[in-house]
Order: structure tokens, then sequence, then C-alpha cells
């Protein structure tokens, strides 16, 4: 007889494991099937390893400039790339291990092995055609595995993979996904960077603090293509100045290999081809949900673009099937899975008042030098949509904080609704932007208006003054400009 929960949920990334617990908060008896990695892309191949990664980059840049700080550091400093790697990988393994006890802890099953939905509350577990990683110390308890399982509600968690560009598919050699670029033996000389989002952006910083000779390609006319075009441009300038080479509006219409290097043919907008020769390329155009061999067709679950189609709760066309994270659309970032999951938890056990997740909502944050952050309505949005804004600007420039890190170069805008002091989006380009952006996010949150923003204390010296500034900029009230 078929083992039977309350939850059963596909996938252990930021999504599923959060949901996973609290599910169990709620009383409800849970399970999570993973066929590879506790915690999924972000935690072993994705947003925690990356950061590990450029964290050593920075301290890489803070030695070679030390002079700048009244320092003295003999000659030019070095990357041991494998330690750096190495540190990168500890860092996942720790946390994976994190992941585990959290299981443990709350008592929700682990089931190893490839899951498919065979009807709406069954599901059937198969070996996996990963190599199941398995989870650091603790072992969570009960870990289960092949098998029939039942629940009366299944969430589908099971995230995105790397998109391909035909004719310039990874090989991972020369062409690499984010898997390769994570990790590798050694640095090349030379390295092309195929998008500027926000995986793109954040290896191309990295390979370029590490010495790495790195270009650029983006389809799109800005960088960071989502982002407000003001911030872009400031962060392009300093990408620039620090070496990186940078083609917009640009395209690889094709791509010869050679042993160890390949030759990227760029048509520009006016129609000129150049070819651009590196050691390696990564392509970086984006991921595509993991909605094959769910059985999703099956039973009759809807889906658009390769994501499955929720509503605000999670909820699919069939019921007591839902869907989280990046496998259910965009914006693919892990704190928005992690939301998605507790929301739609919540509105299984039938707890009152939870609030559908508002995507407009949603921070997005680029973790490359400088940093990027963002949450709401860009300038151009907000007048695509019809509003009447009032825009508030304040520079790094004018930040005593910002200049004693010797982190000048960076802006803070905000964009208010003219007739309701509603704060519609903030952008910031700069130093520990990323830490900075949560302040609008829970304003925004709290429907906080201009005056109240206008009234609040900002500790002093902080870079958190320029959003302050920005806001009495907006309203030409600004004290230091």
């Amino acid at each position: 007889m078929a083992e039977n929960y309350d939850v059963i949920i596909i996938g252990s990334g930021p999504g599923g494991y959060v949901a996973a617990v609290r599910a169990s908060q709620l009383g409800l008896k849970t399970a999570i099937v993973e066929r590879e990695h506790l915690g999924g892309i972000c935690l072993n191949w994705g947003c925690i390893p990356t950061k590990a990664l450029l964290r050593s980059a920075e301290v890489l840049d803070h030695a070679n400039h030390a002079k700048d700080y009244g320092l003295v550091l003999e000659g030019k400093m070095s990357a041991d790339v494998k330690a750096v790697v190495a540190r990168s990988r500890g860092v996942s393994a720790r946390l994976n291990g994190g992941v585990g006890f959290l299981m443990k802890k709350n008592k929700v099953d682990v089931i190893w092995g490839e899951a498919k939905i065979t009807k709406p509350g069954e599901i059937v577990v198969g070996k996996s055609s990963k190599p199941v990683v398995e989870p650091q110390n603790p072992v969570p308890k009960n870990v289960k595995g092949e098998g029939t399982y039942t629940a009366k509600h299944i969430i589908i968690a099971t995230g995105a993979r790397p998109r391909a560009l035909p004719g310039i598919e990874p090989d991972g050699k020369l062409i690499w996904t984010y898997f390769e670029a994570m990790k590798p033996a050694a640095l090349p000389k030379s390295l092309i960077v195929i998008g500027s989002g926000a995986i793109g952006i954040e290896f191309a910083s990295f390979y370029r603090s590490m010495g790495v000779d790195v270009t650029v390609v983006e389809v799109m006319p800005t960088i960071m293509p989502v982002e407000d075009v003001e911030v872009t441009a400031i962060a392009r300038k300093q990408l620039e100045k620090r070496g990186m080479k940078i083609l917009t509006s640009a395209k690889i219409t094709k791509v010869e290999k050679a042993a160890d290097s390949l030759t990227a043919h760029v048509e520009t907008a006016d129609g000129k081809v150049q070819q651009i020769t590196a050691d390696r390329m990564i392509s970086a155009v984006g991921v595509q949900g993991n909605i094959e061999n769910l059985g999703l067709e099956a039973v009759g679950v809807k889906t658009d673009r390769g994501c499955v189609v929720i509503d605000g709760y999670g909820k699919t066309n069939i019921a007591g099937i839902y869907a989280i994270g990046d496998v259910a659309g965009p914006p693919m970032l892990a704190h928005k899975a992690e939301h998605e999951g507790v929301v739609c938890v919540e509105k299984i056990a039938g707890l009152p008042n939870v609030h559908a997740t508002d995507k407009g909502k949603v921070p997005g944050c680029t973790y490359c030098h400088p940093q990027v952050a963002s949450v709401g309505l860009t300038e151009a949005k907000a007048k695509e949509a019809g509003r009447d804004i009032r825009v508030g600007r304040f520079s790094f420039a004018a930040n005593g904080k910002a200049i004693a890190l010797g982190e000048d170069q960076g802006l803070c805008k905000v964009i208010f609704d003219k007739k309701t002091g509603e704060l519609l989006g903030a952008h910031m380009v700069g130093a520990e932007v990323t830490e900075l952006i949560q302040g609008f996010v829970v304003a925004m949150n709290l429907e906080t208006t201009e005056e109240e923003l206008m009234h609040t204390i900002f500790p002093h010296p902080t870079v958190s003054e320029t959003m302050k500034e920005a806001v009495l900029d907006a309203y030409g009230r600004v004290l230091n400009a």
C-alpha cells in the first residue's frame, strides 16, 4: 500500500524545502522528493556558491587597490583558483547539510529519486537519472526510496536549468554553463560571456577580478535589460572602467571551435560583423523550467513557454496540484520561490488572510562590482503604465560613507506616484545596495508614503542615507546635494 501524506513536494530547492518546513510547522504530514542534492541549484550551483566566488573576487580587488587606502602590499595580488573554488564548494556543502538538518528537525521525510505524477494525489518515484549527492551530516531522518506515494496536495518545485542557443550549445569544455564556470580547473586568459542578465554579469565581474580578459555580448540595447536604464548606464561605465569589454545590440551568429579556444562572429546593430577569439565562452542566456518527465501532460496541467501556469497561491488548473519557484515562471529568483512556497502551503492549510504573491514587490539583486538592486517599476515602465510620477535621485558621490569606503560611484533612484505619494519603484547601483534594497521593499509592502519616508531617521554615516535623500529629491527637499 502506498504511503500517504498531506503534502508531497517535488524538488528541494529554496522553494521546496522552505515549503516543506512551513507545512510541517502547520501540522501537515510532509515529504519532499529530491533526485540529486538537497538545496537545489541555488544552494549547490547558484546563489550561494557564486556569492562565495564573488567575495573572493572582492577581497582580491581590495588587495590590488590597497594603495588607495594608504596600505602597502608588496607586488600584485593573485588568485589560487583551486582554493577559491574549494572555498565556494565548502560553503555549499555546509548549507547542503543544513537543509538535511532542517528536514530532520521538522520531521519531513526525504524521498530520493525522480517523481512522476500519475494522477492527482499520486506520484511514482523511480531511480534518479542524476547521480544522487547525499546530503552532508546530519543525514535526514526517514529517508525513503523508490515506490508509490499519495498526498492530497502535490507541489511541483523542480526549478530550472540553463537555456541553450541553437548552434551555441554548451559542451562543457569550450562553451560553459554556470556549472562549469563555477568550478574551473584553471583560469582562462580570455572569456566571452553571452548575456548580461544577473548570471552573465556576475560571472563576467568575477572573472574580470581574477584577471581574465572579459567580453560581454548582449542582444538588447542595455546590459541587465530588466533594470532601470539610468542605473545600468552607471554600472556599465564602472564595469568598463575595470577593463571589461561590453557589446550591446549585438548577437553571436556563429562560433568556430579550435582545440583549446573558439572564435565568435558578433554582429552589431549596424550590420557589421567582428570576430572575437577567446579561450572559453559562458552561455548565460537565461533558464527554462524543468517541466519534463513529471507527467504534467497526462494529468492535464497547463504550461506556457516552458513553465507551469499558476495563480497567486501556486494553484494550477488541476485541483490538488501546485507549482512554485522557477518552474512556475519569472521572476526566477530564490526569494520569490521561498515566498511562493510559504503562501502556497498556508493557503493549503486554510490559514486566514493569506495574501497572494505580488510579483511587483519582488526585489532583484545583481552581485557584480558595482552591485545593482531594485524593486518595483522602472521609470520607463511607470510611464508606459500611464502613471504621473515624481522621480528622485541621489548620487553616492555626495554620501560621506560611500566616499570613506572609496565607493563613491553609485546612485539611488526612486519613483513615486505624483497624486498619491505611493512608492512605485526603487533602483540602486553601488556599494552594498543588495543589502539596502530591502528597506524600500518593506516600505512598499507597508504602503509607506513619501511623507513617512522623509520623516524616518536614517543613521549617519551610512550609505542608506542616499535612500532618504533620493526621496527628498523627488519632492524638491534634498539636503546634501
